[in-house]
């Protein structure tokens, strides 16, 4: 966290294959762990008729900058698994066996010119692009399936 720091931050929420489900963004200098339970809350869980059941997500996967006690807390009663890098104890040169995938949703993401540099002045604006470029990838990716 920068206090001075302008501009915006990209708040990404994605499912194990990379999918984003929800996107956010937040002025660059306030701190990430506060982005985090506005994107959990935002994420609805799917009902399956069938089996008359909810599904929520199971885990969730961070980076230390998301390890804060009050956020562990919340997600445990969730009932979320937590998955953080913890500060001073895992190194951050790792990203591990299942963070790399967030990071390349959001270089898919970055991959649009309309983000990459900020063109938008007003942020609903950018949030607006950066779900359309969301919606894009989940498009590409069902093509892809599909074909």
């Amino acid at each position: 966290m920068d206090r001075a720091k302008p501009g915006s931050k990209m708040h990404v929420l994605s499912d194990a294959n990379g999918l984003p489900l929800v996107v956010g963004v937040s002025a660059a200098n306030t701190h990430d762990c506060e982005g985090l339970k506005p994107m959990v809350a935002g994420l609805q869980t799917q009902h399956d008729p069938h089996r008359g059941r909810y599904f929520k997500p199971q885990r969730l996967h961070a980076d230390k900058a998301y390890d804060a006690i009050h956020l562990r807390k919340w997600l445990w009663g969730k009932h979320i698994g937590v998955r953080i890098a913890r500060k001073g104890i895992e190194s951050s040169e790792r990203l591990g066996r299942r963070r790399w995938v967030i990071e390349r949703t959001i270089s898919w993401l970055s991959g649009y010119r309309r983000l990459s540099p900020r063109y938008e002045r007003q942020p609903r604006n950018y949030l607006a692009f950066l779900g359309l470029a969301a919606a894009l990838c989940c498009y590409k990716r069902l093509i892809r399936l599909t074909t």
